[in-house]
């Protein structure tokens, strides 16, 4: 018995057919309109470019503050190094003593160390209760009480150890010193309030009633402010008028980067049998200061960048909606042909970041060349990261993402029936 015969059934794999909208194609729809209307696209970036703008700056500002004040920094406080006596408790009252003392040749044993420029050696002279400095000879006791200013005693190397500058006559020298001659040198704050301002008429200085005469006016100082309101002598004469015993101070003006090996030298240089009698100070290695100053103006001006990038995204967001307002006719046509929600809101989200993203850029570039700008007026050199001017363009196009997430979920939402009866 035959079977009937039976035509097999054919069967037809299904090919699925792939999306002819491209990459290419989505980016060529986004980019379409968008510089349709340029007045619109410039009031559109010129938040986000004013915002990364002001980022971009901020940090480069910031860095290059930082790297002019270390520089100032090292040039003054950095190259140097005070050695004093350390102190120690001692007694039953457990008074503060000094545990150290010293010696008068501190300059010349300090001088022979690598490192090390020039060093003087100083101390303020305490005088008796009563007693006081004037620049006449005579004690009016009508007089209404001035107070006296400090009196100090210092080598001859104090000028080139404090970079200070003879405003008027001379410093006084190393036969000074050893004879203990009696001479002295004013600050230029105190020259100025004892009213002498030159020294040809031999001006003198009466410290606790002895004359001293005035050879010379400094200032400068900018390692020792305090001398421009005070009285210079010199050790000599402070050892012979006022029984000096022993310096306060040894003062070594170093080059930079020698602080921490001078400073543990020097106490054994002074005191090579009880190096801990004396203590040292150093620059350290890095600048507190210039990261302190960096993270004050980043605060300050970071919040206004933020605040101005908040204004340039909610510009995008707003332009952006109004653009799918505007094009609810389109939207609905494109929906019509077969477009998705997610091809419409795509193209709308490109159009967003594709803006964020020329705003960032425009912005970087002038963030960076504000900093030039201003770097060049004041005679800095500008310090600024390649990488911050392309974190502020990845910055704003991710601006315009967040700008434009709400306007394209809007427009994905759109009905082809309804967009089309609206249009």
């Amino acid at each position: 018995m035959r079977l009937p015969w039976r035509r097999a059934a054919r069967t037809t794999p299904k090919v699925k057919h792939a999306d002819r909208f491209t990459f290419q194609d989505l980016v060529a729809e986004a980019t379409a309109d968008i510089g349709s209307r340029p007045a619109r696209l410039v009031m559109t970036i010129l938040g986000t470019v004013l915002g990364i703008a002001s980022l971009v700056a901020t940090i480069g500002f910031a860095q290059t503050a930082a790297a002019q004040i270390a520089s100032q920094f090292d040039g003054a406080a950095a190259t140097q190094v005070v050695v004093t006596a350390a102190e120690a408790r001692s007694g039953s009252q457990n008074k503060t003593v000094a545990a150290g003392r010293l010696p008068w040749d501190s300059p010349e044993r300090v001088r022979l160390l690598a490192g090390v420029e020039s060093a003087t050696l100083m101390g303020e002279v305490e005088l008796a209760d009563g007693e006081t400095i004037t620049a006449v000879p005579v004690n009016d006791p009508s007089a209404a009480p001035v107070a006296s200013p400090r009196l100090f005693s210092a080598s001859p190397e104090l000028l080139d150890t404090a970079q200070g500058s003879v405003v008027t006559g001379r410093f006084f020298d190393d036969g000074h010193d050893v004879r203990g001659d009696r001479v002295a040198v004013l600050g230029q704050r105190l020259a100025e309030q004892m009213g002498i301002n030159r020294v040809d008429s031999q001006p003198s200085v009466f410290i606790a009633g002895v004359a001293y005469a005035v050879i010379g006016i400094v200032d400068g100082m900018d390692r020792k402010a305090e001398l421009l309101d005070s009285v210079i002598i010199p050790t000599g004469a402070a050892r012979a008028d006022f029984g000096l015993g022993a310096p306060s101070e040894l003062d070594i003006r170093i080059m930079v980067g020698a602080g921490p090996q001078v400073a543990k030298q020097a106490v054994i240089a002074l005191q090579p049998d009880a190096p801990d009698s004396l203590k040292a100070q150093a620059p350290s290695a890095s600048s507190d200061l210039s990261q302190s100053v960096q993270a004050d103006v980043n605060v300050v001006f970071l919040i206004l960048g933020v605040i101005a990038l908040l204004a340039g995204g909610l510009g995008i967001a707003n332009v952006t909606l109004l653009g799918v307002m505007e094009r609810i006719g389109e939207i609905g046509l494109r929906r019509a042909l077969g477009a998705t929600r997610r091809q419409i809101g795509a193209q709308f989200m490109v159009e967003s970041i594709v803006i964020g993203f020329i705003g960032g850029l425009i912005g970087s570039a002038l963030g960076v060349i504000a900093v030039i700008v201003v770097a060049a007026v004041q005679g800095w050199t500008p310090v600024t990261d390649p990488l911050v001017a392309v974190a502020g363009a990845v910055l704003g196009a991710v601006v315009g993402w967040g700008s434009g997430w709400y306007p394209a979920r809007r427009a994905a939402r759109i009905e082809p029936v309804a967009a089309l009866r609206g249009a």
